[in-house]
């Protein structure tokens, strides 16, 4: 598949995700949602991540297994952040505003499908970046599903440890993928090593 399809799907999913990074963060604020706020902050990772494999893609199979295991690192700084949330959090345990939470969580919902329905078709070429950008954009709308349960859970049980939970799930969707995304560039910097041997 030619790198400039690539390099155009990942740009646009770039805009979608910076968009709702900033509709997402400025609710999650407003209601003092954990689980919005480490999805906001992982739609500015996202579109942190698309903007660095746009450039990357066009580069040799050694340097774009470096960026691989940058990209890596990136996801991971989302579960780190929500990590610091829920903590804060856990202090007062409050329950955020649940029709705000769901419909915010729906909107996410389709921005992050809107993402992964564009990448699906990338995510077995284009090597570690490609595989970033597939992921990311799966674990976003899996974590949207389980944010939007949150908030129905929060209907009947009136706290805020439904949030707390999802977004500790999130950090871990998070760094799971960000383990996946550094062993990819592993084997991809090992096969470029001995290709120019």
């Amino acid at each position: 598949m030619p790198v400039s399809q690539l390099r155009r799907a990942v740009l646009a999913v770039a805009l979608i995700n910076l968009a709702y990074a900033v509709v997402e963060f400025t609710v999650a604020r407003l209601i003092g949602s954990v689980s919005l706020t480490a999805d906001s902050i992982d739609f500015l990772e996202d579109a942190i991540l698309n903007l660095l494999i746009f450039f990357a893609a066009a580069w040799s199979a050694q340097r774009r297994a470096r960026i691989g295991h940058l990209l890596a690192l990136v996801i991971l700084v989302p579960a780190v952040t929500t990590v610091v949330t829920a903590i804060i959090k856990i202090l007062d345990p409050t329950r955020p505003e649940t029709i705000p939470l769901t419909v915010t969580a729906f909107g996410a919902l389709l921005a992050n499908l809107a993402a992964a329905s564009i990448l699906v078709r990338h995510r077995h070429h284009g090597g570690s970046l490609a595989r970033a950008a597939w992921l990311s954009a799966r674990n976003d709308a899996l974590a949207n599903v389980a944010v939007i349960g949150a908030a129905l859970v929060a209907l009947v049980w009136v706290s805020g440890w439904p949030d707390i939970i999802v977004g500790l799930g999130i950090g871990a969707l998070n760094a799971d993928a960000g383990m996946k995304v550094w062993r990819t560039a592993s084997k991809e910097r090992l096969e470029a090593k001995q290709a120019e041997a």
